[in-house]
């Protein structure tokens, strides 16, 4: 299943919209603004929370938690490299590889893939294309994309 997921450019808060190929809404990610952190909530086309993505506020390199029904399913940590961005996925059984500064990446469970990431570079705000496996929980795989897109943007705004 391919999903596209689009920033709302022109909004105080972190807000994008997830399409299918035919352009039907699937998801809505908002964050919070004033909040310690960043916060996102992930909700399904009527409005339920499918998913809650936040951030450990005091840690030496970034960290997320993804939850789904209030639970904990995974935490997405930066890893502490010199030459090349690292990312650790717990909890799923999930890894991660590719071209992180071309935000072009899968994520994958024993050698199988489970998400696809591709970045469209020519567009107003971040635009990513996501090809999502067969069986795999859609929510749970958006999610983690959110949160290794926190973890990259956390890390180039350390950088700068």
């Amino acid at each position: 299943m391919k999903l596209y997921m689009r920033q709302k450019v022109f909004s105080w808060a972190d807000k994008f919209n997830v399409t299918d190929e035919l352009g039907a809404d699937r998801y809505f990610i908002e964050g919070e603004l004033f909040s310690w952190g960043k916060k996102l909530h992930v909700s399904d086309v009527m409005g339920r929370e499918v998913a809650f993505i936040q951030q450990k506020v005091f840690s030496f390199l970034p960290r997320f938690f993804v939850f789904v029904n209030g639970v904990q399913v995974a935490e997405i940590v930066k890893e502490f490299t010199f030459f090349r961005h690292k990312y650790r996925i717990d909890g799923l059984g999930w890894e991660v590889e590719g071209d992180f500064f071309a935000h072009d990446y899968e994520i994958i469970q024993n050698g199988s893939p489970v998400v696809y990431i591709h970045k469209q570079w020519m567009s107003w705000g971040d635009s990513f294309e996501l090809d999502i496996a067969d069986g795999v929980n859609e929510p749970l795989a958006l999610a983690v994309v959110l949160a290794i897109d926190c973890v990259l943007d956390a890390a180039q705004r350390a950088n700068h």
